[in-house]
């Protein structure tokens, strides 16, 4: 690891033993071998005192540690190392570039008073206000962030990856069906309320006439008169040869563990994120966790059943159904096996994480899709949509609203949000109530969403979120009746579209995707090289934009076939720009965008595309130029829906 000095070095502070195996340390040890691995300089620093709510010792070690580092160096701030000092960080603010790590909030810690839990969210809501920008954990941290007034073109999410673990189980569940087979039932966290063992505890204590063992991992010093209680409660209801309660191990034990173990369970009451779930997962264990916090996001996640947290008799119920009848638990773990889950490695974490500093810190613009480009587009986009299916869509939303008058808003989930068009245009002509949730990559551009859709007076939900295919369900809300895209699935895979009609599927949602790219433009007067300016441009479209080997114009139909394939009931409409005199400054930003494309495509023709966009520009300042984009609009009803 580098040593922590020169001002290219990214230094990372935490609190006392930067080697704790908790999912928070686990979190910073591995991004930051990772960025080393690829080349950059970063290290950890441990300061000594008491957090998160610090005493002097505690202030004064971030208060010098800060002061050694180089003016303009990049620091994080582990967020248990800075939520309570606002002082210090405001002390150091403009010499250095600070960005926070959030795990979760503060605030949000189990077993707080209610004026500990006040002071807290005033002390790190004014930390926040002070630094650069904030990484945080998952999509669930950053969206709670915004309660701390940190606007989401100030945050970012780098979220967790997972190291290999043995997947092939000795436990007797993992190949008998038999009922006197013991199930080993395996938990990692450090011993705390939080993370609530004593529930478990209690909750096995009436399944004792089952065969099961349960191991529980993790430290028993950082909460230590809890973890004391989990052990005497352990002795008292004569669990001890039943549950043992390990303390804290190496990796080569955990791993072991994993390797031993036929179900994960996680009765933790809040997580930011969630590390073990998906470390469990990706051993091939099956999970029952709780659904606290960001926990929400495994919810229908093939091979994890979910309970509400903090209900001990729900997860007594969860566990005498997969432990009374083996069969359950063998059918949980085959669902697990066929999903074929895809894991983040910690090498994608750093990227991101990188990525996301390049763009707090200002190193390059965090804008993918220029703000000003997807405003000046707007006028010409709800031109074009096809009305007749906005109209179906709207009939089919009010029906299934009137159908069950004390029911919940109908939930509509918009991907690739970008500056809030699309609401814009849907939201008015649905007619009945309605929630929306955001999602999309780009923070600014959610910022600048949130802001002009304020006058709507619609729920919004803002989650910043990386569509990739092996992310897309864990961001779509499993209640979404509607998922909607406008101007995206021309830019994603094939991989990505199968992502989006399985989920779409899963959750028996409408599908509404407009403005897809379909290949052709046309310019009045025509011009020789107009042939050549649209092949490199359809060409250009199947590189990849983020979200692996574009599609491009070939995308609608492989969405229709998809979805027909689930049993949807599939409509299509053309819904073309028709740009005049009038859009002169959107066709000269078009035909911008076309000529880098197509100069990136064939470099050599540099000159020739050139002349074509000149001769264009002569056209455009005349008033003379027509434009004939094509595009199409795709809804799509799923089974057993009556659309019209």
């Amino acid at each position: 690891m580098a040593a922590c000095d020169g001002s290219d070095v990214l230094t990372v502070l935490v609190p006392g033993d930067p080697d704790q195996n908790t999912g928070g340390y686990r979190y910073v040890g591995r991004v930051v071998s990772a960025l080393n691995d690829a080349g950059h300089r970063a290290c950890v620093v441990g300061v000594d005192g008491r957090f998160p709510y610090p005493d002097a010792t505690a202030m004064a070690a971030v208060d010098e540690q800060l002061a050694r580092i180089a003016d303009k160096s990049v620091v994080i701030l582990d967020g248990l190392t800075m939520g309570g000092m606002p002082e210090v960080i405001e002390r150091h603010a403009e010499r250095l570039t600070l960005v926070a790590l959030v795990h979760h909030p503060l605030a949000d810690e189990t077993g707080l008073e209610p004026d500990q839990q006040a002071w807290f969210f005033r002390s790190e809501q004014r930390a926040l206000a002070a630094v650069r920008g904030v990484v945080a954990t998952s999509d669930y941290t950053a969206a709670r962030l915004a309660d701390f007034g940190v606007p989401a073109k100030r945050v970012r999410v780098a979220r967790p990856g997972v190291d290999a673990l043995p997947t092939d189980h000795s436990g007797a569940a993992s190949d008998t069906d038999s009922d006197s087979a013991t199930v080993e039932l395996l938990c990692v966290a450090h011993l705390s309320p939080r993370k609530a063992q004593l529930q478990l505890v209690e909750a096995l204590s009436g399944l004792a006439r089952l065969p099961w063992h349960c191991t529980l991992i993790g430290s028993d010093q950082r909460h230590a008169e809890y973890a004391a209680r989990v052990t005497e409660a352990v002795v008292s209801l004569g669990l001890q040869g039943r549950i043992t309660v390990a303390g804290e191990l190496d990796s080569r034990e955990v791993e072991q563990a994993y390797g031993r173990a036929d179900l994960f369970v996680f009765p933790s009451l809040y997580e930011g994120y969630g590390m073990a779930i998906d470390e469990a997962l990706a051993a091939g264990l099956p999970v029952v966790t709780s659904d606290g916090g960001a926990l929400t996001r495994v919810a229908g996640t093939p091979g994890v059943r979910t309970y509400p947290a903090g209900d001990t008799d729900a997860l007594t119920g969860v566990l005498s159904e997969l432990l009374g009848q083996p069969e359950r638990l063998v059918a949980l773990r085959r669902d697990l096996e066929s999903a074929s889950t895809s894991v983040q490695t910690w090498e994608r974490t750093a990227e991101a994480f990188v990525q996301a500093l390049a763009e707090l810190t200002g190193e390059r613009d965090a804008t993918l899709f220029d703000a000003a480009w997807l405003a000046l587009r707007e006028p010409a986009d709800h031109r074009a949509r096809d009305c007749a299916l906005t109209e179906q869509l709207a009939g089919w939303m009010t029906r299934r609203y009137q159908a069950d008058q004390d029911r919940a808003p109908i939930a509509i989930a918009d991907l690739g949000s970008g500056g809030g068009s699309n609401v814009r245009y849907l939201s008015p002509r649905i007619g009945v109530p309605q929630h929306w949730t955001l999602l999309d990559q780009d923070a600014e551009l959610m910022g600048i969403a949130e802001a002009r859709l304020a006058s709507l007076d619609v729920p919004l939900k803002p989650v910043i979120a990386d569509l990739k295919p092996e992310t897309l369900a864990q961001y779509l809300p499993m209640d979404a009746e509607v998922i909607t895209a406008s101007a995206l699935i021309d830019l994603v895979s094939r991989d990505w579209l199968e992502a989006l009609a399985a989920a779409a599927a899963e959750r028996s949602a409408a599908v509404f995707v407009v403005l897809s790219y379909d290949g052709h433009f046309n310019l009045v007067p025509e011009h020789p090289d107009d042939g050549l300016i649209r092949q490199l441009v359809n060409e250009h479209q199947h590189g990849d934009k983020g979200a692996g080997a574009a599609l491009g114009p070939g995308a609608p139909a492989v969405l229709q076939q998809l979805l027909e394939a689930q049993g949807y009931r599939v409509s299509t409409s053309r819904s073309p720009w028709q740009l005049e005199g009038t859009d002169a400054e959107l066709q000269l930003a078009l035909m911008d965008g076309w000529c880098a494309a197509a100069t990136e495509q064939a470099p050599a023709m540099a000159d020739r595309i050139g002349g074509w966009l000149n001769d264009r520009r002569q056209l455009v300042e005349r008033g003379e130029l027509a434009v004939h984009v094509g595009h199409q609009d795709l809804l799509a009803f799923p089974p057993g829906a009556s659309g019209g």
